[in-house]
């Protein structure tokens, strides 16, 4: 089958739409969440999702948007108890995620068990992805990538040294606040795309490729843009293909821009 075969198919349409949306705005965020060495936020979150999506397959309604309110709330969590001085930030991301995962392994035993519904989210399902969940997908990447145009300079100077941004008077408390929520609707909406098992490779991957060769924080984050909408084109398509997981193919994808990226700064740095 070529490419424009492939691209007529409605539901390939609605799955490249939301994955290129769903890849910029966990590509950006990433690059953020990265340089702040809170990379794995991504992985503890999804972890806590697992609940707030068997917590909605018992109330029969909608996992996506009771996933929501759930892994927000916990984000806020991780950032109560690393900003206490006892506990170090490493330290919060394991505990919500253990508590996330003990949590939602219980409330799916009483929803019954993993049927294909939990599955999905847990694996990835992009070729399944409902209109509803386009919308939805479109709503928070629109609203994330809002907040962080708005406060573009204020991520900037916390992403960096959060002791010059106190002093500079930004309002570091809510930054780090708006930049776990933000992260955590980024989670939530990226389940479909690579599910709960791999959403924090989409996170890191993509930006840590874009470091290895941009030289300013803006080509950084174009960059990483540009490398993770490739990888959910090039994933979906090779899914398609060769009848594989999506989820598993995004993320291969990805592994190969960053290998490629990493020999790419190598050789430059070889020619000076």
């Amino acid at each position: 089958m070529n490419i424009i075969e492939f691209l007529s198919y409605a539901f390939v349409q609605k799955a490249l739409i939301a994955g290129a949306l769903i890849a910029v705005t966990t590509a950006v965020l990433g690059v953020f969440l990265v340089l702040k060495r809170l990379s794995l936020i991504g992985d503890s979150l999804s972890h806590v999702a697992l609940s707030g999506i068997a917590l909605g397959l018992i109330t029969n309604t909608s996992p996506v948007f009771m996933a929501i309110p759930v892994v927000m709330l916990s984000s806020l969590g991780i950032y109560k108890i690393s900003a206490s001085a006892k506990v170090h930030s490493d330290s919060a991301l394991g505990i919500i995620a253990a508590a996330g995962i003990s949590l939602g392994l219980i409330l799916a035993a009483l929803a019954g068990g993993f049927n294909v519904d939990l599955l999905s989210f847990l694996f990835g399902s992009i070729l399944t992805v409902s209109t509803s969940e386009l919308v939805l997908a479109f709503v928070l990447a629109v609203i994330i990538l809002c907040l962080v145009y708005i406060f573009y300079n204020d991520l900037i100077v916390i992403t960096f040294d959060q002791n010059f941004a106190k002093t500079a008077g930004v309002n570091t408390e809510r930054m780090n606040i708006i930049l776990v929520l933000i992260s955590a609707a980024a989670v939530v909406i990226a389940l479909k795309v690579v599910g709960i098992m791999l959403v924090s490779a989409m996170i890191i991957i993509p930006p840590t490729a874009a470091l290895q060769l941009a030289n300013t924080f803006k080509k950084a984050l174009i960059l990483a843009a540009s490398f993770s909408v490739l990888g959910v084109i090039l994933g979906i398509y090779s899914a398609f293909m060769l009848n594989m997981p999506s989820g598993a193919m995004i993320i291969a994808v990805d592994i190969i821009i960053l290998m490629i990226a990493v020999m790419l700064r190598k050789y430059a740095f070889k020619k000076r």
